[in-house]
């Protein structure tokens, strides 16, 4: 199982751990992910995500899962996730695009 988020595409950065002695050797700094399982109100059923404790915070603020990946660009978006947004588009009619006033 990749260590990646599936909602925000959070992955393993590379970094160097210092000693004392000031003696830098590599390391990984791995992303915080949980299990969590997901309400969806569009699709009404349960999904379960791995995804990362930031993603979880974007998703409570941006309104639930449904809202939040209506938002989100589909470059940075997993397979499943990709998936559930086509489904949910699908379900609930595709946003249409904000027009700017010139």
């Amino acid at each position: 199982m990749s260590r990646r988020c599936e909602l925000t595409a959070k992955g393993p950065q590379v970094g160097h751990k210092v000693s004392h002695s000031n003696i830098k050797t590599k390391r990984r700094f791995l992303p915080n992910l949980t299990n969590v399982t997901f309400i969806s109100d569009a699709l009404g059923r349960n999904v379960r995500l791995r995804v990362s404790t930031n993603a979880l915070k974007s998703v409570d603020h941006n309104g639930g899962l449904d809202a939040y990946l209506l938002k989100a660009k589909a470059d940075v978006l997993s397979p499943r996730a990709l998936d559930l947004k086509r489904a949910i588009e699908k379900k609930v009619g595709k946003p249409a695009p904000v027009k700017k006033a010139s």
